[in-house]
């Protein structure tokens, strides 16, 4: 379009006329927010993922440590017997926010097995399981 006197109509922009350009300048308006909040959710997803990893993660190392422990108190007592190691270990276990699924003496070893229960997400219970074996120095 072409004013009176040769000026084209989209060089003002308060003429009053409506231009290609304005236009198109309205019909993308808001496309740069949509894209933001795309990245934005793409941002937070990942995040609450790799949460959830961590708590998988520290899940499973407490019932390491929970196993662990718990087979090296069961093997101090593994000489007084298959009860009182096991009682010791199963004690051991709860201290450390484990629960034991599993105590049997194997001659003066103890071999100890604990579980953490784990949410990483809400909605979402899982367990962490780890073994251990505790007992006496053979040469």
């Amino acid at each position: 379009m072409v004013r009176r006197g040769g000026t084209p109509a989209t060089a003002r922009w308060g003429s009053g006329f409506v231009t290609a350009r304005r236009d198109d300048a309205e019909r993308q308006r808001g496309g740069a927010t949509v894209c933001l909040l795309a990245v934005g959710l793409v941002f937070v997803l990942v995040a609450v993922a790799g949460a959830a990893a961590g708590a998988a993660r520290t899940a499973r190392q407490q019932a390491l440590v929970a196993a662990d422990l718990g087979a090296l108190a069961g093997a101090g007592r593994a000489v007084e017997g298959d009860a009182s190691g096991c009682a010791r270990a199963a004690d051991l276990v709860s201290r450390n926010g484990g629960r034991l699924v599993a105590c049997r003496l194997d001659g003066l070893d103890v071999l100890v097995t604990a579980e953490v229960v784990v949410s990483p997400l809400p909605g979402l219970t899982r367990l962490a399981t780890a073994t251990a074996r505790a007992g006496p120095v053979r040469g």
